[in-house]
C-alpha cells in the first residue's frame, strides 16, 4: 500500500481506537473482586460474542481472532503482517522440532499462527518438507533438526532459533521502506538483546554462549554488551547507562518484573507517536499491537484474580495502555 492508500484504513482505525482500554479501565479491572467480574466488564466493552458463559481463554481467543480479521481486511502489506507474527512463526518451528525429537506433546506450546499452526508445522518437520517453510527458514529448520536429533540439547536449540528470529527481525528493520515498521523491528531487537544480556549475567553464562545469543543491531555494539554480560550484572548496568538506557537499569535495580514491564512499556511508548499520523502503516500497526497488549494485560489480571494475587501485586505486572 502507498501512504495515500492508508488514509481510509487509518480513518477506520481511529474509530476503533476509541474502544481501547485506558489506564483508568485497567485500574478498575484490578480493583474487581474476581475473574468473573473482569470477564463481565470486558464483555460489556464488546469483547467476545456477548455470551456470559465464555471462559477467559474463549474470550481472549475471540478478541485475538477479531483483531486479526480487522488487520487483514484493511489490506495491510504482507511484509507488515509477517513481521508482526515473526516471533510466533519461529516459536512454532522450535516447538515442533522439540515435539518431533522428544515425542513429548505440549498442547500449550504452539501459537495459533495463520499459516504455520501446530498441525502444519509438525507435518513439515516430521516429513522434513522444509521447502514448505519461508525461504529464509529452510536451512535453519534442517540444521536445527539435526542439532536436536544429535545432541538433544534443548537450550542450544532455543539459542539457535531465537537468534535466527532476531536476525530476521533486524533484517526487516534494515531493509524495509516502511519507516515505522523499521523503527518497531529495531526496537524489538534492541529490547530482546538487553533481556538476553541481563539474564546471561544473572545466570553467569559464558562469553561464547552470550555472543551466540545476541543479534547485531543498529543501536549499540552487541560485542561490547556480550563482554559486559560475561563480567556480571554491574557491568551490564554500566553499559546500558552509557548507551542511553538508564530507565532499564533503574527498573532492573527495583526487580526483574519491573524490568519486564519497562521493556513492554518502552515499546508501547514508541507506538504512541502514531496517534497523529494519518498517511502510513504506523497507526494500523500501532493499534494492532496496542490491542495485543490489552489482551496480554487482561490475561494477567484475570489469571492473577483466579490465583488470589493482591491488587498491589497485579499493579506491578500490568502494562501501559495505548488508549
Amino acid at each position: 500500500m502507498r501512504d495515500a492508500d492508508y488514509i481510509y484504513a487509518v480513518a477506520s482505525i481511529r474509530a476503533k481506537e476509541k474502544t481501547l482500554l485506558t489506564d483508568a479501565d485497567i485500574q478498575t479491572m484490578i480493583g474487581m473482586k474476581s475473574e468473573k467480574e473482569v470477564l463481565s466488564f470486558l464483555n460489556e466493552r464488546g469483547w467476545g460474542d456477548n455470551s456470559s458463559d465464555m471462559s477467559m481463554e474463549e474470550l481472549l481467543s475471540a478478541a485475538e481472532e477479531s483483531e486479526m480479521k480487522q488487520l487483514t481486511s484493511l489490506g495491510v502489506d504482507k511484509e507488515i503482517i509477517d513481521t508482526l507474527f515473526i516471533e510466533e512463526l519461529y516459536h512454532n518451528l522450535k516447538a515442533a522440532i522439540k515435539e518431533v525429537c522428544t515425542g513429548i506433546t505440549d498442547v500449550q506450546a504452539f501459537y495459533d499462527h495463520k499459516t504455520y499452526d501446530k498441525d502444519t508445522m509438525l507435518s513439515i518437520i516430521r516429513n522434513k518438507e522444509y521447502e514448505k517453510l519461508p525461504e529464509d527458514m529452510r536451512k535453519l529448520a534442517k540444521d536445527a533438526m539435526e542439532l536436536m536429533l544429535t545432541t538433544r540439547d534443548g537450550q542450544r536449540l532455543d539459542i539457535m532459533i531465537d537468534r535466527a528470529c532476531l536476525d530476521a527481525t533486524e533484517k526487516v528493520a534494515s531493509t524495509t521502506k516502511d519507516r515505522f515498521l523499521s523503527d518497531y523491528a529495531e526496537k524489538k531487537v534492541v529490547i530482546a538483546d538487553i533481556k538476553i544480556a541481563v539474564r546471561a549475567a544473572i545466570t553467569k553464562k559464558s562469553l561464547q554462549v552470550i555472543e551466540d545469543a545476541l543479534a547485531p543491531n543498529r543501536t549499540f555494539d552487541v560485542r561490547t554488551l556480550a563482554k559486559s554480560a560475561a563480567n556480571g550484572q554491574e557491568s551490564v548496568y554500566e553499559f546500558l547507562d552509557r548507551v542511553g538506557y538508564k530507565g532499564a537499569v533503574e527498573a532492573l535495580k527495583e526487580s526483574f518484573s519491573s524490568f519486564e514491564k519497562w521493556c513492554d512499556d518502552s515499546i508501547m511508548s514508541s507506538l504512541m507517536t502514531q496517534k497523529t499520523n494519518i498517511q502510513s502503516s504506523g497507526p494500523i500497526v500501532a493499534y494492532f499491537l496496542a490491542k495485543q497488549n490489552e489482551i496480554r494485560t487482561a490475561r494477567i489480571i484475570m489469571t492473577a484474580k483466579a490465583n488470589g494475587f493482591s491488587n498491589e501485586a497485579i499493579s506491578e505486572r500490568v502494562r501501559k495502555m495505548y488508549g
